[in-house]
């Protein structure tokens, strides 16, 4: 008998829905995740919890157009892990959305929840669809049958959506009503970054930029960078970076250079933050802006700052760039912004990367405040919710600080250290069931 050559066996790791040869951000996450392994201890038993996502619903949104033709997007809702509590991430609209990048994004809020120390675990949404190409009503329909479909799984005890890229306190106030019409029951803790008006947060929309400025001036307090006259570099300029370059403005930092989608700017003595964030209002973006110069796209990484503010889309530093950025601190305010190649080149570079999972966890932790608010139909001051989220995140901040210190690891793999363990714990003393 002819012996038949032998295919590779597959890696049961990987989900057998995802290209192996390109996982795409998912893979991110994995080889992340990979690096935690040596410093879990008896948990590492566990590891493989963290590879697999819970619970992955895709779905038909099907809608009818202004003009009367019906389109169909494609949605997902990915619940990653629900051990320490209902599952908890946004929901962005945008037309690169994938699968792949739903699942590192829930996963990613499984590790940001646990890194902060909140009560949730981690899951994520999004749409296939240009939001730009939709009227109004078109965009109420595209949310409010999307809500219909992952209404299924969705719940103020079960999994709580938030705003993302491309969605706002609208979408969510039509997510509400969606759900709340399904119920038969006003719920308005199925979402958080909702109007005031329907149960959201006073400081809900600032509250990640804010945390993002937070640990920014505490990785700045324990490096010895003084943060008046430091030279910050943000890209995107939106509700997260936007509201971050106001506030290191406010404390004397000095705005040198910008970048969204529409362009690049630059201005050696500063520009002006809260004139910019108008512009892009009135605009869109901030290409046109007459408080700077046009910079070329390329060159905004070359910029010499003292910290650099990633707030727009995922893998932006890439080892394509990591050599070319002259900084000294990069606050993520973005998820996923940096490839594993790249934080291996800024690592040796010398540059201290604060990582997603801890910058930019104050929206999650203010979403956390809104719906203990709903629960209890009792609601803080914004004064407090800032004190609160403060709090929240400076202790966020030293926890990581310290095990980063102990086992001599960068910032990110000393956030997935600590997160990891934390969930890895719960899953453990929980057990399996049945």
């Amino acid at each position: 008998m002819s012996s038949q050559p032998q295919s590779a066996a597959p890696d049961l790791s990987i989900p057998s829905y995802l290209n192996a040869d390109n996982l795409g951000p998912w893979g991110n996450y994995l080889r992340q995740v990979d690096r935690v392994a040596p410093y879990l201890g008896s948990l590492s038993r566990w590891l493989e919890t963290l590879k697999r996502p819970k619970r992955i619903l895709i779905v038909d949104v099907p809608i009818e157009l202004d003009n009367g033709t019906v389109a169909h997007f494609e949605g997902y809702r990915v619940q990653h892990n629900v051990s320490r509590g209902p599952g908890k991430g946004g929901v962005r609209y945008h037309q690169d959305v994938t699968l792949s990048e739903v699942m590192a994004l829930s996963a990613w809020m499984s590790v940001k929840n646990a890194a902060v120390n909140v009560p949730y675990g981690g899951a994520k949404g999004g749409i296939r669809v240009d939001p730009r190409k939709l009227s109004r009503g078109e965009l109420e329909r595209v949310t409010r049958r999307y809500t219909s479909e992952i209404g299924i799984i969705i719940g103020p005890n079960t999994d709580i959506p938030a705003p993302d890229v491309n969605t706002n306190e609208q979408v969510m106030a039509w997510m509400m009503d969606t759900y709340s019409m399904n119920q038969g029951q006003t719920a308005t803790g199925v979402v958080t970054g909702k109007p005031i008006a329907l149960g959201g947060s006073l400081g809900r929309r600032e509250a990640t930029g804010r945390g993002v400025f937070v640990v920014g001036c505490e990785a700045a307090r324990r490096t010895g960078l003084a943060i008046e006259g430091a030279r910050v570099a943000v890209q995107g300029f939106g509700n997260v970076g936007g509201i971050a370059a106001r506030l290191f403005q406010e404390a004397g930092s000095k705005i040198v250079a910008v970048q969204d989608h529409t362009g690049s700017l630059y201005k050696s003595t500063g520009m002006d933050a809260a004139a910019l964030l108008e512009h892009v209002a009135k605009t869109g973006g901030v290409a046109g802006f007459t408080g700077a110069d046009p910079l070329a796209n390329d060159e905004f990484w070359t910029i010499e700052t003292d910290v650099l503010i990633p707030a727009a889309l995922e893998n932006q530093i890439t080892e394509k760039n990591a050599g070319k950025i002259r900084t000294k601190i990069i606050v993520e305010g973005a998820n996923g912004p940096t490839t594993t190649a790249a934080d291996d080149i800024l690592h040796d570079k010398g540059v201290l990367v604060i990582p997603d999972v801890v910058a930019n966890a104050g929206g999650v932790t203010v979403s956390y405040f809104e719906w203990v608010q709903d629960f209890s139909s009792f609601f803080w001051t914004e004064e407090e919710i800032n004190q609160r989220l403060e709090r929240v995140m400076r202790e966020a901040f030293a926890a990581v600080w310290q095990v980063a210190s102990e086992h001599n690891v960068s910032m990110r793999t000393a956030a997935f250290i600590v997160a990891c363990k934390r969930i890895l714990m719960a899953r453990e003393l929980r057990g399996l069931y049945p």
